[in-house]
């Protein structure tokens, strides 16, 4: 900058010598970009940072003060699942579990970039961001690798997806069960769609629409959730409700903040399947622009993404309730199957590489007695607290390792290991026997154990047995039969109250097994876990108490939690007299009677060698590597997609 010397007067008489402000002046220069230095680049300046930009300015790394940042968030403690699969409330964290896992028609490790194969390393952490935001866009447009192919794929599936006579059991009784539970999804699906339509679920008493706070500003949670069952069951009129509802009125361009975990397994999982079990190409472009929008949550020092993300700005943050600002484990090991589809699908392996960082760090660092703590820091990456459960918080990171692996048409040889270890370490650590005989798996808090099992703990009866025939050798009829066990008690939680429903949590000590014994742990939202362990055991063993268990809770469900306008959850499993918590919830749809439907089903329908189930149990297929190579190496000019 040139300075001109104002006309009468002196260098003198203003007090400062030219040269000496000069040096003044690049002393405050040099002050304020110090200052303005640390405001954009100090990881605790996030707050600081809102001070200076906009929303549609908001960087994509977003590091800092959590527990401010989650404030902005109002956590809906009664029915957000984040909390009910993960935490001890009505939130579904399985991260709560459910959380299945996948693998595309390129191997993992074909899938993943020169950078996933890298070792990892903070300072690496920030560069995927600017490459991302072109990468991404170019995937929406089909830009990376080879185009999807879905005649090639439907090709290379070992049967037909929905079987001979789309699973019609031969026996008249299992016939009549079967469509029973048709007829309860229809029940459930008509009043949604008249008192709630458009809103993410149904509050049958009251007989209106619930948006809540789990999905930003996204909408129909229950639609988007309910294709594939709508589908699988035949439902067709319904099914196309919903389908064009998704074309015409499912606006992705939302800029509230979501969860990362209940957007990827709800959302991205429901569409993900809906496409592959019917090739309509609205789910596949959907699907690819509402997985774009998720890729900022992973811009953090190690990867790691964090548990909050605004779809608008992509700025994200953690939940104000976890520990120290940490990502929850079974949200963040929640996201393998569907980003690796993600990748398959686009073409864009930026999905995979995202995920297999993830997986690279839990490998580097030291887990206490080979356990998997729930918390983990995305700035350190190191365990906030050692909580360990395979419930709320913990659940579906195992279920995807063993998905994972079967998903990649078992050549997911990293994800095998990963799985068994963990197992072994539970098996060590957790599994117990009451004194009345009924196994359990119990958490873990830093050494001590807490002898408490929660509803979401009950897939892990499905989980160990779709996981037996792959462990180690002579291994087999031992997983099976803790599978068994496992399941059996979960039977006996529902067995041991009034309505033949299982609570929230059932307890081992104080005389007590498999009871709640707290006032707060009495309730049932209609979650699935117990009979999705009936499905998969039923799937596996053709012993028929599945079955019998399984019309025991349709039995259940009819008689204490339908009402006039719907499905309703309860407040305590243990009074006859029922109190309904007014919820018909968007999984009872998508997990519940999918399940109940499946048990009642022929194996052929969704057949175990070919599909896996996401945590939201949207089924996703496996990719025969092998043949879908052989299909691409057929082909001159490579492959086109299918219009």
């Amino acid at each position: 900058m040139v300075f001109r010397k104002l006309p009468g007067v002196s260098a003198s008489g203003m007090g400062l010598r030219l040269s000496q402000k000069f040096v003044f002046l690049l002393f405050l220069s040099g002050l304020v970009t110090l200052c303005f230095g640390a405001l954009f680049f100090l990881p605790d300046s996030v707050r600081l940072k809102r001070i200076f930009l906009s929303k549609n300015e908001s960087p994509a790394v977003t590091v800092g003060s959590d527990n401010e940042l989650s404030k902005k968030l109002p956590v809906d403690q009664e029915h957000q699942r984040a909390a009910s699969k993960g935490a001890d409330a009505n939130v579904k964290p399985k991260v709560s579990r459910k959380p299945s896992v996948t693998h595309g028609a390129r191997t993992v490790e074909r899938s993943v970039g020169s950078r996933a194969q890298d070792e990892w390393s903070p300072a690496r952490a920030h560069e995927p961001a600017a490459r991302d935001e072109r990468v991404t866009s170019a995937a929406v447009n089909g830009q990376h690798g080879s185009a999807f192919n879905y005649e090639t794929y439907k090709k290379c599936l070992t049967k037909p997806a929905l079987g001979k006579d789309r699973g019609n059991p031969s026996d008249s009784e299992t016939v009549q069960r079967r469509e029973k539970v048709k007829e309860m999804m229809k029940f459930a699906w008509d009043n949604y769609k008249q008192y709630a339509w458009g809103k993410n679920e149904l509050r049958p008493l009251t007989r209106n629409g619930h948006i809540g706070n789990m999905f930003g500003g996204l909408r129909g949670a229950s639609i988007v959730d309910s294709l594939d069952t709508l589908y699988i069951m035949g439902l067709m009129e319904e099914y196309e409700e919903a389908k064009e509802w998704v074309q015409n009125n499912l606006d992705l361009n939302s800029n509230g903040e979501a969860s990362l975990f209940e957007v990827n397994i709800r959302y991205v999982g429901g569409l993900l399947s809906a496409y592959y079990l019917t090739g309509a190409e609205i789910f596949k472009q959907k699907v690819l622009e509402l997985g774009e929008k998720l890729l900022p949550a992973f811009n953090t020092p190690t990867g790691i993404p964090r548990g909050v993300i605004n779809l608008g700005s992509g700025t994200s943050w953690s939940w104000g309730w976890a520990s120290a600002g940490s990502s929850i484990l079974a949200e963040f090991g929640t996201l393998h199957l569907e980003f690796v589809h993600l990748s398959e699908l686009s073409g864009n392996p930026v999905y995979t590489e995202k995920v297999m960082n993830i997986r690279k760090l839990l490998n580097k660092i030291e887990k206490p007695h080979g356990l998997y703590p729930n918390f983990l820091s995305p700035v350190s990456g190191n365990w906030v607290q050692h909580h360990v459960s395979i419930g709320g918080l913990g659940d579906s990171f195992y279920e995807y390792l063993i998905k994972s692996f079967l998903m990649s048409d078992k050549t997911d040889e990293e994800a095998k290991k990963m799985y068994y270890s963990a197992m072994e370490a539970i098996e060590t650590n957790l599994v117990q026997k009451s004194p009345g005989g009924l196994t359990y798996v119990a958490e873990w808090r830093g050494g001590i154990l807490d002898h408490k099992m929660g509803h979401l703990a009950c897939f892990s009866g499905g989980m160990i047995g779709i996981g037996a025939d792959d462990g180690p050798a002579g291994q087999k009829q031992h997983y099976l039969d803790l599978a068994a066990e496992i399941t059996h008690t979960c039977h006996e939680s529902y067995s041991r109250s009034a309505t033949k429903l299982g609570p929230e949590a059932f307890r081992f000590d104080g005389g007590a097994e498999a009871t709640a014994t707290r006032l707060s742990d009495r309730y049932y939202i209609l979650r699935p876990e117990v009979i999705e362990s009936y499905m998969y055991m039923w799937r596996l063993t053709h012993d028929p108490k599945y079955r019998e268990w399984g019309w025991e809770a349709v039995e259940a469900l009819e008689k204490h939690c339908r009402v006039d306008a719907g499905f309703s959850g309860i407040r305590d499993v243990y009074s006859s007299t029922v109190s309904h918590d007014n919820m018909q919830q968007s999984f009872f749809l998508s997990e519940t009677l999918k399940y109940l439907y499946l048990l009642f089903s022929d194996d052929d329908l969704l057949p175990l060698e070919d599909w896996v189930f996401n945590t939201e149990a949207h089924p996703l297929p496996v990719i025969h590597k092998t043949c879908l190579q052989e299909h691409s190496t057929r082909q001159d000019g490579g492959q086109t997609p299918l219009e």
